[in-house]
C-alpha cells in the first residue's frame, strides 16, 4: 500500500462533541483533508508547537517526552496514521536509536504532537484516504466512500466575522498592554489567546 504524506492545516472546534477539537491533516499532493477529532489537551499540545514562539511556563507531556527522547538518543521519524476502525484512527511512531528501528503504537493526536516536536514528516495509506478523505470545496466532488457534508456536520470552523471581532478587541491596546496581556496569557496557560495577541503584535511590528 501507497504513503500518502499530509501537512497539518489547522485545528477548529467540534460543535456536537464538548470539549472536543477537529484536527484538519492536508494531502501534500493533492486537495483532500483528513480530519481527526481529538481532545482539548491534545489540541492546545499541538497548537502551541505550531506557535513556536509562544513557550509554556512549565513542560507539557510532549515536552516532556521530546526531552526524555532527546536524553536517550531517541529520534521519531516518522508518524504513520495505519488504521481507521470505527471511526477511530490508529497511529505508530516509527523511531530509530543506535540504527535499531522500533515501531510503537500510539494515538494519533499524541503521534502528531510528537512528530512536531522532532520536525518527523506525517504519512497516511492511501485507502484511508479514499476511505476518510474529504475536499473541503464542496464544488469539488471527491471520489470517497465518506460524504464531506457528513463527516464535517459537526466542526465548526472560525468565521471571518469571528477572527475580525478578536482582531478589533486588540487593536484598542497599545503594543505594551499587548506584551503585558501576552504574558499573563501565557502564564494562565491561555495559549489560544497568547497566539492572536503575538499575531497583532507581529502585524505592528512589521
Amino acid at each position: 500500500m501507497s504513503l500518502v504524506k499530509l501537512n497539518i492545516k489547522g485545528i477548529s472546534y467540534s460543535q456536537t462533541q464538548n470539549g472536543a477539537y477537529a484536527l484538519i491533516l492536508n494531502e501534500v499532493d493533492g486537495d483532500r483533508k483528513l480530519p481527526i477529532v481529538i481532545g482539548a489537551f491534545e489540541a492546545q499540545s499541538i497548537a502551541i508547537a505550531l506557535e513556536k514562539e509562544i513557550k509554556p511556563p512549565r513542560p507539557l507531556t510532549h515536552d516532556l517526552f521530546k526531552s526524555f527522547a532527546d536524553r536517550f538518543s531517541i529520534i521519531v521519524k516518522q508518524v504513520i496514521i495505519h488504521k481507521l476502525v470505527d471511526g477511530i484512527f490508529y497511529s505508530s511512531l516509527i523511531c530509530e536509536r543506535d540504527g535499531i528501528e522500533e515501531i510503537i503504537d500510539a494515538r494519533t493526536s499524541d503521534a502528531i504532537a510528537l512528530a512536531l516536536r522532532f520536525t518527523a514528516p506525517i504519512f497516511t495509506y492511501k485507502n484511508i484516504l479514499d476511505k476518510a478523505g474529504v475536499y473541503l470545496d464542496i464544488a469539488k466532488k471527491p471520489n470517497t466512500e465518506a460524504d464531506p457534508e457528513d463527516v464535517l456536520s459537526d466542526i465548526v470552523f472560525e468565521t471571518e466575522e469571528d477572527t475580525n471581532a478578536d482582531t478589533n478587541n486588540l487593536a484598542h491596546l497599545s503594543l505594551q498592554e499587548l506584551n503585558t496581556t501576552l504574558q499573563e496569557a501565557v502564564v494562565n496557560e491561555n495559549y489560544e489567546t497568547a497566539a492572536k495577541i503575538r499575531d497583532e503584535i507581529s502585524k505592528r511590528k512589521a
